[in-house]
């Protein structure tokens, strides 16, 4: 137990020891311009952005044990940075401002964990351009006499820069200086009229001058900046005594009349000095022209009347009056005449006036029919206008106010007295379907009085209607629909015609007509069009109609619309086989198609599906529900497998078959379908055998296909005959035959015709070879035109002499037969596709061509 008290206290002495020994840690001082010490004399200019990383702190510790760093502030200043203790690394948390804080005092330290060592360091905010040049003790207002010299210095600005260097120096400009008078200087920021220039109170009496401080530039956060400032100096032009009189509303006219007054005011002379800043008393007289009729005040400047009217001799009266100024001293001035007319006139006192038959009257009315005849007068007003007054007091225009260009009014300027005279000038304008009522004015206005006395007189035309509109329809044309099954007596449509007349005349009856209208009927009075009571509408026979219809009023005026009527299919037809067994030989590979028509009229109620209701077994065919094709299912290729599948052991199937359309509600037909199958084997016995085959469903085609080639021939030997004929005709003369025998040529040269006719047959031959039509989407009667042909089947081979195996190669031929239709189609014209032809038909060709050749070359 003692031994381990001891222990403890020898270990804590020795690391008293330890302590005592460990020394202080230090900076590094790296001196002027470096960027990581103990920041001794280190500047930082005032816009480094905040953030920014500005400086290190660098030290150490002699026992190399870690340090860390410190940054702190006086109480009273701004904390501007803050520092990572690990790594010094010192960031600008706040703005500068060299203006307002040009030096910023801190204390780092560095501490070991037992020392700590303290300093105290003076950074330096430097200069940056970031302040504006400021005027200082604005506003600046001057007054200047407007009599100072040109030249003359008229006030002096002062603007301060708080940045040092060249963005601390101001220079000044006016911002306008070439709309002004002034001028200032740049450096000391004197203003001064211009040279030439000169102040005029009367002119003008306010001057705004902008100037412009603008400092030296500097740097601004890396870029070169300019900063200044503008101010307003308003300088008041004070007014000086340099201007004479200015008389205020001239000419000057005035009137006396007959009952004017003695010692009425005539007219007022106005005059004010013409310096408005200090403007002087001014003094009225007359100097000449008044003979004692009239006088004037020598401080008001009123002209007033000294005799009565009726002892004025002269009609005008030509004043002049003077003015004076009186300075503030009591001494006259400036002065200035004017001259002042006066006229004696006599009084207009009397108005115009209207008259209608009972004496004055200023409201007339009148009724009369629309659209009367241009020019014609309006009879039933009896207007009169009269002016008392004599001479030009009597004198008058009058003026029709309110439908210009719809009347006229005579006369237009009266003396006294005139009957007026209203005469119309737009017959289309007066219009009973747009004004009921026409109002207007009647104005009667002095012209050469300046009282310009007037009166006016209102004139209220009630118009009568005409019968003059025609019925209209509120469209050209209508468009209906209905279904074909619809009733007789159904509604179609309703036009509508209005007529803007009133009464009998505005009463409209509907008509119909045309070729197409023959199952429509109207009604007279409401403009329904319905169906005749007995009309069966079929879209498939007429699926649209086309008429008229007119609307008259009780006169006869009339006009016309036309109507659209289109029937809408009603699925009412049931698809329909060409017939109800159906026959179809199928070449093994090889489609057969049926075909069913629907006589509706429009899709999808005349589009047929068809499909296989029965057939035992079901396994052996498939069909195209579009198309109406049926083919053997993939499984079966030969003529053993489908022996093996038939009950009798035959190659005869019966199959049911049905049509199904597309309509709504959908209607169906059933068939009965016999197919007899065989190979392309039955094709090697030769083309007679082909073409029997291909045309056992269809004997007409087989018939039509011989018709054609003995229309062919029969065609062949007449333009041979005829042209035969006129050649001889143009030579005029008749060889006789034994001649043609004579010349016949050696048999060589008809081995030669003879291999040329082989080549003939060949060619001609495949005229005669049938052709299947190719079936459309929905085996209907719309079968599309100019669609090619599907490929012919390969031909056989040529027989050989001696069997040899054959190897058979599967083919895809046409189908050899198609279901007739119920109603008659156009046949298709056949075209060749390599197949050989009978030989009775080449051999009747031969003879006819060797015939042909002989003629022609008997009159070679």
């Amino acid at each position: 137990m003692r031994r381990g008290r001891c222990a403890a206290l020898a270990l804590g002495l020795l690391r008293l020891c330890l302590a005592q020994a460990n020394f202080a840690p230090h900076f590094f001082d790296n001196g002027v311009g470096s960027t990581n010490g103990n920041m001794a004399l280190f500047s930082l200019p005032e816009d480094t952005p905040v953030g920014s990383h500005v400086y290190t702190l660098n030290g150490t510790d002699p026992e190399g044990d870690p340090v860390s760093y410190h940054i702190s502030f006086d109480p009273s200043a701004r904390s501007v940075f803050s520092i990572d203790p690990n790594f010094g690394d010192i960031t600008l948390v706040e703005e500068l401002d060299r203006e307002r804080e040009d030096e910023i005092e801190a204390i780092i330290s560095i501490s070991d964990g037992l020392n700590l060592v303290a300093e105290k360091v003076v950074i330096l905010v430097t200069d940056a351009n970031d302040e504006a040049p400021k005027f200082m003790h604005e506003p600046y207002v001057v007054l200047v006499p407007e009599d100072i010299p040109a030249g003359s210095s008229i006030f002096k600005v002062h603007a301060v820069d708080k940045d040092t260097g060249s963005g601390g120096s101001v220079t000044y400009f006016l911002q306008n200086l070439h709309s002004t008078k002034f001028a200032m200087d740049r450096h000391s920021g004197v203003l001064r009229l211009q040279a030439g220039a000169t102040l005029d109170y009367e002119k003008s009496r306010t001057h705004f001058v902008t100037v412009v401080a603008k400092d030296g530039g500097g740097r601004l956060r890396g870029a070169d900046v300019v900063f200044s400032a503008t101010t307003t100096v308003t300088v008041n032009v004070e007014d000086i005594q340099d201007t004479a009189p200015v008389f205020v509303g001239t000419p000057y006219y005035g009137y006396v009349y007959e009952d004017t007054l003695l010692g009425s005011e005539v007219l007022t002379v106005v005059a004010m000095d013409g310096d408005r800043g200090k403007p002087n008393r001014i003094l009225y007289r007359l100097v000449n022209g008044s003979d004692g009729a009239l006088e004037i005040n020598e401080t008001s400047g009123v002209i007033s009347l000294t005799q009565s009217p009726a002892q004025l001799r002269r009609e005008v009266y030509v004043l002049h009056v003077q003015v004076t100024e009186v300075s503030s001293a009591g001494n006259p001035a400036a002065q200035a005449m004017v001259p002042v007319t006066i006229r004696i006139v006599d009084l207009n006192n009397h108005p115009p006036t209207f008259y209608g038959e009972s004496g004055p009257q200023n409201r007339f009315e009148l009724s009369m029919y629309e659209h009367p005849p241009q020019g014609e007068i309006l009879r039933g007003l009896k207007i009169t206008v009269n002016d008392s007054d004599q001479g030009a007091n009597a004198k008058f225009n009058l003026q029709l106010v309110g439908l210009s260009g719809v009347f006229r009014v005579v006369p237009q300027t009266i003396l006294n007295e005139a009957q007026v005279t209203i005469i119309v000038e737009n017959s289309a304008a007066i219009d009973f379907e747009k004004y009921k009522v026409l109002t207007f004015k009647l104005l009667a206005i002095e012209v050469n009085t300046p009282e310009k006395f007037s009166s006016t007189a209102d004139v209220v035309i009630q118009l009568l209607d005409t019968n003059d509109n025609v019925p209209k329809f509120t469209s050209p044309y209508y468009i209906a629909r209905i279904p074909e099954n619809a009733p007789g007596g159904s509604n179609v449509v309703a036009v509508t015609a209005v007529d803007p007349d009133t009464g009998p005349w505005g009463e409209v009856k509907y008509s119909i007509y045309g070729t197409e209208a023959d199952l429509f009927l109207i009604h007279p009075s409401t403009g329904l069009i319905y169906t005749q009571p007995w009309a069966s509408l079929d879209a498939e026979a007429t699926a649209r109609y086309n008429f008229y219809v007119k609307a008259e009023d009780m006169e006869g005026r009339y006009s016309l619309a036309e109507v659209f009527v289109t029937v809408l299919d009603v699925n009412d037809h049931y698809p329909q086989f060409g017939k109800s067994i159906q026959e179809k030989t199928m070449v093994l590979g090889t489609p057969v198609r049926i075909e069913a028509i629907d006589q509706d009229a429009e899709e999808p109620n005349n589009l047929v599906d068809y499909s296989i209701t029965h057939a035992e077994p079901t396994n052996v065919f498939d069909i195209n529900a579009h198309t109406g094709e049926i083919w053997l299912k993939n499984s079966i290729r030969s003529l053993d497998a489908l022996h093996n599948i038939t009950p009798s052991g035959d190659y005869t199937w019966s199959l049911e078959v049905q049509a199904t359309d597309r309509g709504s509600p959908s209607f169906s037909t059933t068939a009965l379908l016999k197919i007899d199958i065989t190979d392309t084997e039955t094709l090697s016995r030769g083309p007679m055998a082909a073409f029997l085959i291909h045309t056992k469903d269809n004997p007409m085609k087989a018939v039509g296909v011989l018709a054609g080639i003995m229309a062919i021939v029969v065609a062949i030997t007449v333009l041979i005959s005829t042209a035969t004929f006129w050649r001889n005709k143009k030579s005029n003369k008749v060889l006789p035959v034994r001649r043609v025998f004579r010349k016949r040529p050696a048999p060589a040269p008809r081995n030669i015709r003879i291999e040329w006719l082989k080549s003939r047959k060949s060619k001609a031959a495949t005229k005669f070879v049938l052709k299947d039509d190719r079936p459309n989407e929905n085996c209907n009667n719309n079968t599309p035109e100019g669609s090619l042909p599907p490929r012919a089947p390969a031909l056989p081979p040529p027989p050989r002499t001696a069997p040899t195996p054959v190897t058979a190669h599967w083919t895809v031929p046409t189908v050899s037969g198609s279901l007739t239709p119920q109603q008659p189609q156009q046949p298709s014209n056949p075209t060749t596709l390599g197949s050989p032809v009978q030989p009775t038909l080449v051999s009747e060709l031969k003879k006819r061509f060797e015939k042909k050749s002989a003629d022609n070359k008997a009159y070679f």
